[in-house]
C-alpha cells in the first residue's frame, strides 16, 4: 500500500514535519513534531502540534508511532504532549544513549536523568522494519549531523532529517557533538544509493529568496544538482567544505532549550521545588 503524505511547515523554526497514513479511519505514524517556543519569554504553546492534531482526527486516524529522526537541536519536539493528547509510541533510533550521555554532561544533569534511552518507548535499530496499520516501514541509520539519525522509509519515500536540504541549499552541518562530516557523506550517499525515482522528504527548508519552500526532492535530482554532494564530489572534498562552513555557522537559537527537551523525548526538565521547570544555559561552553 502506498502511504499518504500530510505536511506540516512550521515557520518559525523552518521545520517541516509529517503525518503518515495508510487510509482514512486507518493508522498513522507522526514524523518530528515541533512545540512552539517563543524564546525571549521562555513560554510554550501548542498551535502547530494541535493543527496535527485536528488532521489526525479529521481522518479517523489512530497514532501508532512518534518518530523522531534525531535529538533535533533547532526546534523543541511536542512528542510528548502529542502522545498525552493521541496516544501512540515515541521512538528514535537505539544510539540516543550516546547523545544523552553527551548533553548530561554538558548541562550537568543530575543523577535524575538515566543517559539509557528509557525515555523513549522504543529505540529503532539500523534495518529494522515495522508497521503503521497496514503500512510496512524501514528504520536507516544516517549518523553524521549527529551519532544517532535515523531515515525512516515507506516505499518509495524516505524521511530523511537533517541529512540532505533541498539541492539549491544543499547538505545539514556536522559540528555538533558527536557529529561527523566524513560519517555524514557516508550516510548521504547511503541514500542516494537508492533508486533514481525515490522521493526524499526533508525535515528543513531554508529557501532562497527566488522561490517558495519546498520539502520534497528525489535521489536523482540530488545527485545531479546538490550544491555540496552531487555526483562527482568526493568525501575529501565533502568533508573539506562542510568543516570550513561549519565554523563559520553560529549555533542555532534554540539550541540549548531544544537539546534538553528532545533528550527526554518531548518532556520538560523536572519541575523544582517551587513548581517551575527551568532550562540550563551553560557559560562560554558552546
Amino acid at each position: 500500500m502506498k502511504a499518504n503524505i500530510e505536511t506540516f511547515f512550521e515557520p518559525a523554526t523552518s521545520t517541516v514535519s509529517y503525518v503518515v497514513f495508510d487510509e482514512a479511519g486507518g493508522s498513522c505514524a507522526i514524523i518530528d513534531p515541533v512545540l512552539d517556543y517563543d524564546a525571549k519569554s521562555g513560554r510554550t504553546s501548542t498551535q502547530f502540534a494541535d493543527k496535527q492534531i485536528q488532521f489526525i482526527k479529521s481522518q479517523r486516524l489512530t497514532v501508532e508511532w512518534i518518530l523522531e529522526t534525531h535529538a533535533h537541536a533547532d526546534h523543541l519536539s511536542s512528542a510528548h504532549y502529542l502522545q498525552s493528547k493521541l496516544g501512540g509510541k515515541i521512538a528514535i533510533g537505539n544510539g540516543i544513549p550516546t547523545v544523552q550521555k553527551t548533553f548530561k554532561k554538558l548541562f550537568n544533569i543530575g543523577d535524575e536523568f538515566v543517559p539509557n534511552g528509557s525515555h523513549f518507548d522504543y529505540l529503532l535499530a539500523d534495518g529494522e522494519m515495522f508497521k503503521v496499520g497496514k503500512l510496512s516501514a524501514k528504520a536507516i541509520l544516517v549518523p553524521g549531523h549527529t551519532p544517532a539519525d535515523l531515515a525512516y522509509q515507506f516505499g518509495d519515500a524516505i524521511f530523511i532529517g537533517d541529512t540532505l536540504f533541498m539541492p539549491d541549499v544543499g547538505t545539514a552541518r556536522a559540528d555538533f557533538p558527536g557529529g561527523d562530516a566524513h560519517r555524514l557523506f557516508q550516510s548521504i550517499r547511503k541514500l542516494l544509493e537508492f533508486p533514481p525515482e525515490t522521493r526524499l522528504l526533508m525535515c528543513h527548508d531554508y529557501p532562497p529568496t527566488d522561490r517558495a519552500v519546498q520539502w520534497e526532492s528525489t535521489v536523482a535530482e540530488q545527485r545531479k544538482y546538490n550544491i555540496h554532494v552531487h555526483d562527482g564530489i568526493s568525501e575529501d572534498e565533502f568533508v573539506a567544505m562542510r568543516t570550513a562552513r561549519d565554523k563559520t555557522l553560529e549555533a542555532p537559537t534554540l539550541l540549548l532549550p531544544s537539546i534538553q527537551t528532545n533528550i527526554r523525548a518531548g518532556e520538560m526538565p523536572p519541575a523544582e521545588e517551587n513548581g517551575t521547570a527551568y532550562f540550563k544555559i551553560p557559560i562560554n561552553v558552546i
